[in-house]
């Protein structure tokens, strides 16, 4: 089994307890996997090319497989995936923003480009039926775009603390699942 190695990337305001990211990250290292939860800088107030700029700098150092993103960090993703070298192993894209948010302390994200290419072998997207910042139909639309899949939560909100996400452990499922290809057994 190859090593896993999570970046896991937060949203405006951060992922602290008892935030579902901080959950998963502390799931993994009790599993013994290797994990970079950074606190990207300004976290209240970022700067597109200074959070780039931070999070170019990690994955160049840390190396992940793995990249776990919530709101925000999704655009960031989007803005610096095709400027990077690597392929992942899987990417989690969590409560994606709507590509015309309006919120004065994060447009300078928007609008966000769509990426041809995410830079991973496996990617989905995770959504609610009730997400202020990105309803049911605009994340359709964006899985539809990205060519990727999707889970729907039922009135989730933004999937954050604050809509009573503390653990997300299908997130957890996901990163653990592993395929065996037919050739393999």
């Amino acid at each position: 089994m190859k090593e896993k190695r999570v970046l896991v990337l937060h949203g405006l305001g951060g992922s602290d307890f008892p935030h579902w990211q901080a959950h998963l990250a502390r799931d993994l290292i009790e599993q013994n996997s290797i994990v970079s939860f950074p606190a990207l800088p300004n976290r209240d107030k970022p700067s597109l090319e200074e959070w780039k700029e931070f999070v170019k700098k990690e994955i160049e150092h840390f190396k992940p497989t793995i990249i776990v993103c919530h709101s925000l960090a999704n655009i960031l993703w989007f803005h610096i995936c095709e400027e990077i070298d690597i392929q992942l192993d899987k990417l989690m894209l969590v409560a994606p923003v709507r590509i015309t948010c309006q919120l004065e302390e994060i447009k300078e994200f928007f609008p966000y480009p769509m990426p041809k290419d995410l830079k991973s072998h496996e990617v989905i997207i995770a959504a609610s039926t009730n997400d202020p910042y990105m309803n049911v139909e605009e994340a359709i639309r964006l899985s539809s775009k990205l060519n990727v899949g999707m889970k729907l939560l039922e009135d989730a909100g933004h999937i954050n603390a604050a809509s009573g996400y503390g653990k997300l452990d299908c997130a957890l499922d996901w990163i653990n699942r592993e395929e065996e290809c037919e050739e393999n057994r």
